[in-house]
């Protein structure tokens, strides 16, 4: 086994343009990932033709192989030795690749890089608010009464399950700038206090914020005359995001500048002490205008003509996948949530993976080759749980008209969905178990999405392949 992992590395070294191609190299759980000098050089019917090869796929900077979990260790550490390239962190090839980014392109990645690590926390939370809007929800089980109406002794354990999940949105503004600090170059452990900072108790709940304006009775501090507002932020993304850059930027600043001796009692506390009055009295003030800006152009698109939000939302996912910008949507989410309690964006990413993994089942019926048979098997039940990129790199771009037909389904979903404006309360488990976190009382349209985003993908996918084949 060891020799043909050996020549499977060798290959794979070779169809990346050889070892001189490439400049750094490390692997995740399943892939292969590389920082490449030039990914023309990449001959991606080589890697194709290989059995080991699940798919391949470029994404911010990395040309990235699909190789499968446990094996990919094996190849990685045959290839290393071939190549003779040095192993490297998943850090240092993150670093080479960036080179190969435009400055949009870094942006993106930046937000990828920031909300990733925080996605299990979310998701986690998530799956358990759906948990408990079962339990708590009306007319689920029972008519006009919920679950715990009916049966009190659950109630508390309801209670639980919600103060569990709601802990995660409740301090998002911690975990994100615990990441965002962390990935601009300073202190984690000062990200996650600058983030509690912005959701003290003391200050006016965010989510009451709209109630108290409008009883005029938002408290205020008085700095010499200038009176500002004691307002917190929680489930805000840009003033954390803005925040934690300038902490970072502060404090690697003055580590630089300061000896040794007293940078315990300068660095930390002049950081924290400048970004935390400048979060309260401009960065927050701002970004809080420009996040509810944001928020009325979507809920405006989404209110005045869902049908072509939904449409154009549902077609445009999955290329926005390739691309890596699906990323940048997620400040948008959390955006959505802290301003209307919900989010009609996220439902429509379960639908997007539940037709790539549908377009992908279909080509197990249509292809005659057993190594696409396996792979369409294995990665549709992948894109059904909500992890696409093995049903679209390995499968549906390959042969491109998957991908088309898994748009299409996606954005017909989409458009019943939003006409009938099912709402999730949070970002959860994406794919076929999503219903778990959508709103109970719209389930039943959200199932309608659902069958769209099965069937019309796998017909289309179906027909597509067998004329195709005539054509031929």
């Amino acid at each position: 086994m060891a020799n043909n992992n050996r020549l499977d590395a060798e290959k794979i070294v070779d169809a990346v343009g050889g070892s001189g191609n490439i400049a750094s190299a490390t692997h995740c759980v399943t892939r292969l990932r590389f920082a490449l000098h030039d990914e023309k050089k990449v001959d991606k019917q080589k890697l194709d033709d290989l059995d080991v090869v699940k798919g391949s796929f470029s994404a911010n900077g990395q040309f990235q192989v699909v190789i499968g979990q446990g094996l990919v260790d094996k190849v990685y550490a045959e290839m290393v030795d071939a190549a003779g390239i040095g192993t490297a962190t998943k850090e240092d090839t993150k670093s080479a690749a960036e080179k190969n980014l435009n400055p949009v392109q870094r942006a993106i990645k930046t937000l990828a890089d920031i909300f990733i690590p925080i996605l299990p926390a979310i998701v986690t939370a998530g799956l358990l608010m759906g948990i408990n809007n079962i339990l708590t929800g009306s007319g689920i089980f029972y008519d006009g009464k919920s679950f715990v109406d009916v049966h009190s002794e659950w109630k508390d354990f309801a209670s639980i399950i919600n103060l569990i999940a709601n802990t995660a949105f409740t301090f998002l503004p911690a975990l994100v700038g615990w990441s965002a600090v962390k990935r601009f170059g300073g202190s984690p452990l000062l990200g996650i206090v600058l983030g509690l900072i912005l959701v003290h108790p003391d200050l006016l709940n965010a989510w009451g914020y709209a109630e108290a304006k409008e009883a005029g009775k938002i408290p205020t501090w008085n700095l010499f005359g200038w009176h500002v507002n004691k307002v917190g932020y929680q489930g805000q993304i840009l003033p954390i995001l803005f925040a934690s850059l300038l902490l970072a930027k502060i404090e690697t600043f003055l580590n630089k500048r300061t000896p040794d001796t007293i940078k315990l009692l300068v660095v930390a506390p002049v950081a924290l002490l400048v970004t935390g009055f400048l979060a309260f009295t401009i960065i927050g003030p701002v970004t809080f205008g420009i996040g509810n800006a944001i928020t009325h152009v979507f809920t405006g698109i989404f209110d005045k003509v869902p049908a072509l939000g939904g449409l154009i939302y549902g077609a445009l996912y999955g290329p926005l996948v390739i691309t890596g910008m699906h990323h940048t949507f997620l400040a948008v989410d959390f955006q959505l949530i802290a301003s209307i309690g919900g989010t009609f964006l996220w439902p429509i990413v379960a639908l997007s993976n539940i037709a790539q993994g549908s377009s992908a089942l279909a080509m197990m019926f249509i292809t005659r080759d057993e190594k696409v048979k396996g792979l369409s098997l294995s990665s549709s039940i992948s894109a059904f749980l909500g992890v696409t990129e093995p049903a679209m790199f390995g499968v549906n771009l390959r042969f491109r008209y998957p991908f088309f037909a898994a748009m299409t389904g996606s954005a017909l979903g989409a458009v019943y969905i939003t006409v009938n404006k099912v709402m999730a309360p949070s970002i959860g488990v994406g794919g076929l178990p999503a219903f778990f976190s959508i709103v109970p009382q719209k389930w039943a349209p959200f199932f309608v999405g659902m069958a769209i985003a099965l069937v019309v993908p796998f017909v289309l996918t179906f027909i597509l392949g067998k004329f195709r084949k005539q054509k031929a």
